[in-house]
């Protein structure tokens, strides 16, 4: 991307940038080496949520035998994509997995249109967390998802951007409830377990010059969102930590915890 005009930094051009993509501008690149000067390990603890929802997928996908999945806060295309790691996971003989990609920045979901909408088993549509009506009533969502089938929600790194005063537990309570059992919730959270307040706090101060807010949780405020829900061994862990044997995993410091649980 190319431009003049000053632009706030968003998350998915922030992350783009620490994962080497070409889809950001001048103030993102700016912002994210702003962020790797306060959080050094800020680039691989992306890589590792990335690769923890690789892992997620082709668990789901493989092992669960989940043959849908939407992926809400989805950023902007990364190989491999959730539909490519869920496809290659199936079996021959069962029908290809169907992915709805979400995310509420519609330049995000004009580039996931383009570039990973090609099979029909696939769409992206814009849509917010804070707005689970406008997501699963989309008649796009409808036209793919089964509601009365097991479903694969991916929520990588969303949570870590909405305020409490949003009430994220609320979001994510509706959103289990309105899903059928054998379910699964794929979560991924920035923590200060290891980093510290005053690194935490560098990074919060360094977000109040971005679209959203940075937000941090403890582990037993991230296990709070998987209330109800059946944990998938070995539980809420470091992202990295998280069935490594699946995929290996990039080892960074302990900034981000994952979990992914099922609905009984």
């Amino acid at each position: 991307m190319t431009g003049s005009e000053q632009r706030a930094p968003t998350v998915a051009r922030i992350h783009d940038y620490l994962l080497g993509g070409k889809d950001n501008y001048t103030e993102d690149g700016q912002f994210a080496e702003s962020l790797l000067a306060v959080m050094p390990d800020a680039r691989d603890a992306v890589r590792a949520s990335r690769q923890f929802l690789g892992r997620a997928v082709r668990f789901l996908a493989g092992e669960a035998g989940i043959g849908q999945f939407i992926n809400i806060g989805t950023g902007y295309p990364a190989a491999p994509n959730v539909h490519e790691v869920a496809q290659d996971c199936r079996p021959p003989s069962s029908p290809p997995s169907r992915v709805v990609y979400v995310d509420n920045d519609p330049v995000v979901v004009v580039h996931a249109q383009a570039l990973l909408c090609a099979a029909p088993e696939v769409c992206a549509i814009r849509g917010d967390l804070r707005d689970l009506a406008g997501i699963l009533d989309h008649p796009d969502v409808r036209a793919l998802v089964d509601p009365g089938e097991p479903t694969g929600f991916l929520l990588p790194g969303v949570l870590d951007f909405i305020p409490d005063e949003d009430d994220p537990r609320k979001r994510v309570e509706i959103l289990m409830a309105a899903a059928a059992p054998g379910s699964y919730l794929v979560l991924s959270h920035a923590t200060e377990e290891e980093i510290g307040v005053e690194v935490a706090g560098g990074v919060k101060e360094l977000y109040a010059d971005a679209t959203v807010p940075a937000v941090f949780r403890s582990r037993d405020d991230i296990a709070r969102f998987f209330e109800g829900l059946d944990l998938v061994p070995p539980g809420i862990s470091d992202v990295a930590a998280w069935r490594p044997d699946i995929v290996p995993a990039t080892a960074s410091r302990v900034i981000v915890l994952g979990g992914v649980g099922r609905k009984l």
